[in-house]
């Protein structure tokens, strides 16, 4: 949204901020198209207050501000005037002229001359392009200006503007289509209005307008005409599970075909197989095997079981992480290319998952898709193309390349509709992974998230916490974040288990979807946190040598940094400078310059050991943390008072528990640290606070 103001307003600050204020709610955040023309806000008219226009100026720039496209010849028929003429008049500053095309010099002007020009005199100038563009055969363009034109219904206009809209919605042009669509519907009856109103909801699909598009589809339920309400199945389900964060729950059978048209049966088919992808990714497993269901009976009845029924059920199955499928693909960018690069990536190989998707666009090219029918070039699925390419550079460890791609597909694309909201999961982790903290695009994105779908707030400030130093802060996040369940994407982005054991995400855990580098990364992470003394020389080697098989930098430089900090830990000073360098290179070679810059701070750290600066002045801060993931919560606490010097009468007391019992805790504490009493567990807690 903010994009698109920026280009018509010319960047002007002033005015978006005018323009933003008078918007919709549904309109600021992207989930309905902006108001055309936009509103003359006080900065777009004291900058055009004193200007003057003669009447044949004024209607050739509201001739171009109207218009559907650039091009210049129409518009010189229009005026009367030849290209030089025009750029040698007054009017001739106002406009750039170039190889046969026409825009504004200041788009502003656009709509400022829109706004202080009388409804009847745009009227004529629209009755007047009607006539030239008929009289050069440009029946679309006609139609429309005669649809805009006209104080009455214009039936006639209308089925064509309405045809032009259905071809511009599937070559990709959803906001155009959606212009002519909505026109269409104000001219329509009947049967006609109902498929300018399917039009206008699947170009607003198309476009990511969720708000939009569940309005003009909505409409046609329960009433509308059934081929056109059919048709319009799977865009209404679309749109409001992106509002709702969830599948609708309905019966699949009460939405059947009333009659035994094949295109009506086709048409509920594929709508229960878009709905059986949408609840897998929203890990929704009985809805996903309702709509499974609905699917094989349709895909029985028109024949697409190879073509729609078998590609829609890899892609659900793998989508909530069962990934022991046959090698099923479809054709097109997401039921083809998209599940091919998935599978790819899952089965080990990221690099070839990449080259599917790099490979999908001039692949689309009269490719089409089963499951998306019409949507092969629109902005949603290009969306879900980006995220998952930026998924799979994640995956790979090219944490920098996979931020940029991210952020240049959100100035046009809608990010946060694809498998439920990821695409806004990934930006917020990449931007703390590069800055730090979660940049001004992400904290937009959030916010235009629908209520109802959430993000791991949670991890996100745990991982801030961490990069600046505070793992109190940290630990403390990603316990809170445990407790309520662990929620998570089911496609596998990096969280942040050194501070807390997150539980097993092996090949084997149910809903996880990742290569196996990534669980096997996750599995040496926990093994460094949760290594003690009399295993840690062992232990050491085995993780070290298998983080040397890692071949995401990113991955391996967590790795690399857990196992430095053990080492200073265990005193082993040369070692741990050693793995910190190596994650510092690691982290700057990723792109991951918060990661790497935490890093760096760690080895000062170490490199200014003994000084006063490092005398750790809350022991507790930097070993709970450590410990709460090889302690119970109780252990921990009778541990902590014990390195500060407490009895275990003081303890006690503190606690409310008997001598007895923190005797026993005390003897556990020692036999799970690996120590032989208070004095070697105040040294380690020591050791502990000054290098984690």
């Amino acid at each position: 949204m903010v994009s698109r103001l920026a280009v018509e307003l010319q960047d002007d600050v002033l005015a978006i901020r005018e323009v933003v204020e008078r918007l919709l709610p549904s309109q600021r955040t992207g989930l309905r198209p902006l108001p055309t023309p936009l509103p003359v806000v006080p900065a777009i008219a004291a900058r055009f207050h004193d200007l003057i226009l003669p009447a044949r100026d004024r209607d050739l720039l509201l001739a171009l501000s109207v218009s559907l496209d650039d091009r210049l010849d129409p518009l010189l028929t229009f005026d009367g005037r030849s290209a030089l003429e025009i750029s040698a008049a007054p009017v001739g500053r106002h406009l750039i002229v170039r190889a046969g095309r026409v825009r504004f010099t200041d788009t502003r002007l656009a709509i400022w001359v829109q706004a202080r020009t009388d409804p009847a005199i745009i009227g004529a100038v629209h009755d007047r392009l009607s006539g030239m563009f008929r009289s050069r055969g440009d029946g679309m363009s006609a139609d429309w200006h005669r649809a805009r034109a006209s104080l009455e219904r214009d039936p006639r206009a209308a089925a064509e503007l309405t045809r032009i809209a259905r071809e511009l919605s599937e070559a990709g042009h959803p906001d155009r289509a959606l212009l002519l669509a909505r026109e269409a519907t104000k001219h329509a009856d009947g049967a006609d209005r109902d498929e300018a109103r399917l039009v206008a909801g699947a170009a607003s699909v198309g476009a990511g307008f969720a708000v939009e598009a569940a309005e003009w589809l909505g409409s046609l339920f329960p009433d509308g005409t059934q081929r056109y309400r059919l048709q319009g199945l799977a865009g209404l389900i679309t749109a409001r599970a992106h509002l709702h964060g969830a599948v609708p729950d309905v019966d699949p059978n009460s939405l059947r075909p009333r009659t035994d048209d094949t295109g009506d049966w086709y048409s509920w088919t594929r709508a229960a197989a878009l709905a059986a992808v949408l609840c897998a990714e929203r890990g929704d497993r009985p809805g996903m095997r309702r709509w499974l269901d609905a699917l094989r009976v349709g895909t029985a009845r028109v024949g697409a079981e190879r073509e729609l029924r078998d590609p829609v059920i890899a892609l659900s199955w793998l989508l909530v992480g069962e990934r022991d499928l046959d090698d099923i693909a479809g054709t097109g960018p997401l039921s083809g290319r998209m599940l091919c690069a998935l599978r790819a990536a899952v089965d080990g190989d990221v690099d070839l998952g990449l080259r599917t998707l790099e490979a999908a666009e001039p692949i689309m090219d009269g490719e089409l898709d089963p499951l998306v029918a019409g949507f092969e070039f629109s902005p949603v699925v290009r969306a879900y193309l980006s995220v998952a390419e930026t998924l799979l550079l994640v995956w790979r460890g090219d944490i920098g390349r996979a931020r940029d791609r991210l952020l240049l597909a959100a100035r046009e694309l809608s990010i946060a509709m694809p498998f439920a909201g990821l695409g806004v999961v990934l930006a917020r982790r990449l931007d703390l992974a590069v800055l730090g903290e979660v940049g001004p695009v992400s904290r937009s994105l959030t916010a235009a998230l629908p209520p109802a779908m959430k993000t791991d707030v949670l991890v996100d400030r745990a991982i801030a916490s961490y990069l600046a130093g505070a793992f109190d802060d940290a630990a403390a996040s990603m316990r809170l974040w445990i407790d309520l369940g662990a929620p998570q994407t089911t496609l596998s982005v990096p969280g942040l288990d050194e501070v807390a054991a997150t539980g097993e995400i092996g090949p084997d855990a149910p809903s996880i979807v990742a290569p196996p580098e990534v669980f096997l990364a996750h599995e040496l992470r926990i093994r460094v946190a949760t290594a003690v003394d009399a295993r840690w020389r062992s232990e050491h080697d085995g993780v070290h040598a298998s983080a040397r098989t890692l071949r995401s930098p990113f991955a391996r430089a967590r790795v690399e940094s857990m196992l430095g900090v053990q080492c200073a830990i265990h005193d082993e000073i040369g070692a741990a400078r050693s793995h910190l360098r190596s994650a510092r290179h690691l982290f700057e070679l990723a792109g991951a310059t918060a990661w790497a810059r935490a890093v760096g701070d760690r080895l000062d750290r170490l490199e200014s050991r003994g000084t006063e600066a490092d005398v750790p002045t809350d022991p507790l801060s930097a070993c709970r943390h450590v410990w709460s993931q090889l302690l119970t919560a109780r252990e921990v606490e009778v541990a902590m008072l014990a390195v500060v010097g407490a009895g275990n009468k003081d303890i006690a007391a503190a606690l409310g528990v008997s001598v007895r019992t923190v005797e026993v805790h005390l003897g556990r504490v020692f036999a799970k640290l690996d120590v032989r009493g208070r004095v070697e567990l105040t040294a380690l807690a020591h050791r502990t606070n000054r290098h984690v």
